[in-house]
This record gives structure tokens, C-alpha cells and sequence, in this order.
């Protein structure tokens, strides 16, 4: 049986009515950053935005073009310190998902 929604639309769905899968979509993006893989955490984050506020709320909120975000966040992309933490800051306040970080000892 072929498949009646977009991978978008279906991750959208499960973000809109399970808020433990939207912030564990946040967490795994933010995770892959800090073990230094940055081609998935913008992979992770383009569809965490996807899945919640979307490109042209974010535009919006943070008064720069949704054509950039999405190449900043693309195959490619590179975006700044200054400019990935705005939109973490962003999406923390659009969304009321906030991170909390704790440090660990290695074993």
C-alpha cells in the first residue's frame, strides 16, 4: 500500500500530538552537536523546525530570510555560532521545549 502523507507531514502530525517525541527531536539535534556531527544536527534540526514552527515562522521571529535559514540548515550549510544560537534561542521560546544541559564524567 503506497503511502498517503509526505515524511514531512507524518513527522509534523507526531510532533503536533506527542509533545515526548517533538522534544526528543530537539535533544537528538542538539546531542549530534555536541558529539561533533555537525552535517546530522542540521539534518535534525531543519526537520525539528519542519516539524514545528516551521521556516516562515522562524523567518519571522528572528527578521531574516526563510531562503537562508533553509540554506543554512541544508546540505552544505554552515551556519555561525551566533547565528545557530539565535535560532536554538528561537526555537526554545516558540516552541516552550528548553534545554537543559548536565555535565557527566567519562567512564
Amino acid at each position: 500500500m503506497p503511502l498517503t502523507h509526505s515524511f514531512r507531514e507524518t513527522i509534523r502530525a507526531r510532533a503536533e500530538r506527542d509533545p515526548a517525541f517533538r522534544e526528543a527531536l530537539f535533544q537528538e539535534a542538539m546531542q549530534s552537536l555536541l558529539q561533533d556531527d555537525a552535517d546530522y544536527a542540521r539534518t535534525a534540526l531543519r526537520t525539528y523546525i519542519n516539524a514545528t514552527i516551521g521556516f516562515e515562522r522562524l523567518s519571522e521571529v528572528l527578521d531574516r530570510p526563510r531562503k537562508s535559514l533553509m540554506r543554512m540548515f541544508g546540505p552544505g550549510g554552515n551556519p555561525t555560532m551566533a547565528n545557530l544560537m539565535a535560532v536554538v534561542h528561537a526555537l526554545q521560546k516558540e516552541t516552550g521545549v528548553y534545554l537543559k544541559v548536565h555535565a557527566v564524567t567519562a567512564a
